[in-house]
Parts: structure tokens; sequence; C-alpha cells
């Protein structure tokens, strides 16, 4: 016997489609959470809202403070005056200032500390931060998935000039017409949001602010959402893949079991393998497990079947066949003619013994795979039972028995058209051969609670006591003595359950009692599903 293993593979092909499965999906969440880039345009917006804010407080202090009037050049805006004023109002802001004259001269930036550019720059260092390795490690991870992340916003680049001017941000040009604008812009490594606003007095535009601030709150704000969203993925992970192999082990042990018992016993010599059940599951591997128990229990059954049938052919053709030999042997020695006929009669007679034997076992082992194939199609059975009797009633012989329909209700059964009129043929021909002369065989189809119950009835001997089971064995004979010998080969009924079983049906046969108690005939009934 081979018991080579089914599947040797450590982690079986249904366990890594279930992890790749559950994965695949708590990745495309996962990435989908860490995206945010809805979540990011709404920190922009806030932090464009805020900054517009502290540019309009900021122009309208120097539109009041910081102006000078020239009685030759009108209203302008005090160099000096707004340097310090700039570099004090974003102290506290986080901001860059920068405050443009109305034709464009950068005046005023908070990042220098003497006049327009100064040879002092002040850049404020964020405070000095110890990371943990772990830490350092996660935050490498997140740079890489951030690189990683789709931006649909292509913001344009901005270089810094040495000696800067209005003309290089748009923001602050459209300023200097009067109109406020935001403009988020990649500076190096990081984005800027800029923000200008008109410095008017009378409303008449002095000069343009804008305020500048770098993504460094909102990229925070971000990672330390992200990070918690990589927290919380991590723990999922660890459960999804936990509960997959435990979901696989459910799954795959089980059906590697089935395997390897359906292999021993594809192998086996005998019935000592079974198939495992497991009928605490319920579901469809415990429906699975049962059915392929039930399945090899079939086999078994059906192969003890041909075994016995075999025998049982073997049998019945070595009777008439050993009475065939007697006969040839004996003719070749007799010399007198009536004992010549009588022999020659005999022989005949096993001959077309023989023959029927033989037409009846064919059709018999033909049937199973007949049935196999065939495709069941709704049938009615009013019509099949009335084109028998029709068919029985045209005889020539007085003596015959009569035929009568005493109820038949129109039902339609799914079925074998064919098949199901072999057997109700049979039985009315069973009926017909025990039947006294001119007596009555009753039929009947009646419907009964979802089934369909059609009834032979006759006036004959009845069945021996005990043997109501037994007819429908396999080559069994109760004939009446005044029939030819040889004419049935015991194969009939055991068709016909045959048949009516494949169905989905039932068959048995009873004796019908008077009065008295007495045995009045037989009942042959076949009991059928009625199609919904």
């Amino acid at each position: 016997m081979n018991d080579k293993p089914v599947n040797a593979h450590l982690i079986s092909p249904i366990t890594r489609r279930i992890l790749a499965v559950n994965l695949l999906a708590l990745i495309f969440l996962v990435v989908g959470m860490l995206y945010m880039g809805e979540y990011k345009r709404t920190l922009i917006e806030t932090e464009f809202a805020r900054l517009k804010t502290q540019a309009e407080l900021f122009a309208a202090a120097m539109g009041e403070g910081a102006v000078s009037a020239d009685t030759r050049l009108g209203q302008r805006l005090a160099a000096d005056i707004t340097r310090k004023m700039v570099r004090r109002m974003v102290e506290t802001t986080g901001t860059r200032a920068r405050l443009f004259a109305n034709d464009g001269k950068l005046i005023a930036d908070s990042r220098y500390l003497r006049g327009a550019v100064g040879s002092i720059e002040v850049l404020e260092l964020p405070p000095p931060q110890e990371i943990s390795p772990p830490m350092e490690t996660l935050a490498e991870f997140y740079e890489f998935l951030s690189g990683l992340m789709p931006d649909q916003n292509d913001y344009p680049h901005y270089v810094e000039n040495a000696v800067q001017h209005a003309s290089d941000y748009p923001t602050a040009v459209s300023a200097l017409t009067g109109d406020s604008k935001t403009r988020v812009v990649k500076h190096e490594d990081h984005l800027s949001l800029n923000v200008a606003v008109p410095v008017q007095r009378y409303k008449e535009v002095l000069g343009s602010i804008m305020l500048s601030k770098q993504d460094h709150e909102i990229s925070a704000t971000l990672f330390q959402v992200r990070m918690n969203i990589l927290v919380i993925s991590a723990v999922a992970l660890v459960i999804t893949v936990l509960l997959s192999f435990y979901l696989a082990g459910t799954i795959s042990q089980p059906l590697q079991r089935l395997a390897i018992a359906a292999e021993r016993v594809r192998h086996g010599k005998s019935r000592q393998h079974k198939i495992p059940q497991f009928k605490d599951r319920n579901d469809e591997i415990g429906d699975l497990s049962s059915a392929l128990f039930e399945m090899t229990e079939a086999l078994w059954q059906r192969m003890d079947a041909i075994e016995n049938f075999a025998a049982d052919v073997a049998h019945e053709i070595k009777n008439p066949l050993t009475s065939l030999r007697s006969a040839v042997e004996t003719v070749a020695r007799v010399k007198d003619p009536e004992q010549q006929r009588k022999l020659i009669t005999i022989i005949q007679e096993d001959v077309v013994r023989l023959d029927r034997l033989l037409t009846d076992i064919s059709d018999a082992s033909r049937l199973d795979a007949e049935l196999s194939r065939a495709v069941m199609e709704p049938v009615e059975l009013s019509p099949i039972l009335s084109t028998l009797v029709d068919a029985y009633r045209i005889s020539d012989d007085p003596d015959a028995p009569q035929l009568r329909i005493k109820n038949i209700d129109d039902v339609v059964v799914l079925g074998i058209e064919s098949r199901l009129a072999q057997v109700f043929r049979n039985m009315i021909s069973n009926a017909i051969s025990f039947s006294p002369i001119r007596s009555e065989i009753a039929i009947t189809a009646t419907k009964i609670d979802g089934t369909v119950e059609i009834a032979v009835e006759d006036n004959g001997p009845g069945i021996p006591e005990g043997k109501e089971t037994d007819i429908f064995n396999r080559f069994y004979t109760e004939r009446p003595e005044a029939e030819k010998f040889g004419s049935h080969s015991g194969l009939g009924l055991s068709i016909s359950r045959q048949i009516i079983e494949t169905h989905e049906g039932k068959m048995h046969a009873e004796n019908r009692r008077s009065d008295d108690g007495g045995v009045c005939g037989a009942r042959f009934v076949v009991r059928l599903p009625v199609r919904p």
C-alpha cells in the first residue's frame, strides 16, 4: 500500500491563500488610511485661515503705525519702523514675515536682524530630541511609506533669491493689487505655506505683507496620526495572522485527513481503512466527511452487490445449462422417437429459459449505468397508466382478468418515463399471472401528503406468508403451477424496486385481507414524490 503523504508542505496552500487574502485586505486598508490626502488638505486650509488672520492683523497695525506722510511722495511705509514691527510681531507666531513696498522692493524680513538683507540671519533650530533605536527604525519605515504615498497636488518649486523682490512671489504681487492670496510651494525638503495681504491706509495700497510658515506642524500631526495607525495595524496584523492560521487549521487539517484516508481506501485491499467523520462540526467539512463516509460505504455495498450478483448469475445459468447438457447427452443415446421428442422439448425450453435469463441479466446489468446517465424530466402518470390498461384490455381471451381503473389523480413526478412504464407494466403483468379467470384487477393512483401512491390489487392467492420482502430478491420465483416453466427469470420485481428507489421512491407488497382475516389477493404499492 502506498502511504505517501497527500501534502507535505509546511504551510498548506489553503493556509497561504487565507493568509494572502486577509493580509492583502488589511494592507490595502492601512495604505488607504495612511494616505490621508483629504486630512492633509484640511490641515493646510486650517493653517491658511490662521495665517491669513495674522497677516490681516499685521497689515492693519502697519497701516496705522508705520506710515509716514511725504508731501512730495505721498503716503509710504517707514522702513525703520516696519523692520522693528515685523520682528516683534512674529516672535511668538513661528512664522516668517516679509514686507514689500508698493514698488515691489523688500522692506523688512523677520529672518534678518538688520536691514533688508542684514549680515545676521536668524533661524530657530528645533530642540534636541533623543530617539530610541525602535523609534528611529519606525521613523525610517515611515519615511519609506511616505515616499510611496501618491501626492495629488503638484506644488511648484521655489528657490529663494539672494535679493528678493515681490515679483518672485505671485502671492505678494496679487496683494499689491489689493487681493489676498494663498499658495503652497516646495522649498528644499519641506512645504512652505505663503499668505499675502495688502497693507492699506485709507484704501490706498502701500505695500504687501507675506507670512510664510513651514509645514512642520502639519507633518508632525500627520506623523502622529500615521504612527497611531501603524501601531493599531501592527496589532491587527498579529491578530489577523493568528486568526488566519486558526481558520486555515480548521479547514486544511480536516481536509488533509480526509485526503489521506481516501488515498488509503483507494490503495487498500480491505475495509480496515475508514473515512474519518466530523459529526461534531456543523459546517461544510462535516457534511463532506459524512458524504465521503457514506460514499465509501455505498461503494463497498455496490461491490458486494456486484460479487453477489455475479454469483447468483452463475448459479442461475448453471441450472439450465446442467439440464441442457443432460438432455443433449441423453438424446444421443435414446432410440425411442417419443423419448427423443420429449428430450428435444426439454432442450428447447432450456434454451428459451437461458435466452430469457440472459436478456433479463443484460437489462439488469445495464440498468445502473442507464439510470445514472438519464435526465429526470416531468412525467404525468395518468396517461401512462391509462395506456397500459388499454393495451392489456385488447385481448381475445374471454377468461382473461379485467383491468379496472378505480381512481387516478392527475399528478406529475420527476423521472424517466420509459422506466416508470416498465415498473407499472411489470406490476400489471404480475397481477394478471396470479389472478383467477374473469377476475378483476384494480389500479389506483392517489396523492397523499406530497407523494403519489400507485397500487395494483388482484384477487389471486396472495403472497406466501413471510415472503413479502423476499419476492424482491434477485432470481426469486414464486409462480403459479399452471404457468410454463422458465418464462420468468425472477429479476422483474428486483429491477422494478431498483428503478423506484432511483426515483427516490419506495416499493412494497402486501396481502389483501377479507373481513374474516383470510387472504383474498395481493397488493403491490409504489410511492413516488410529487414534483413541486
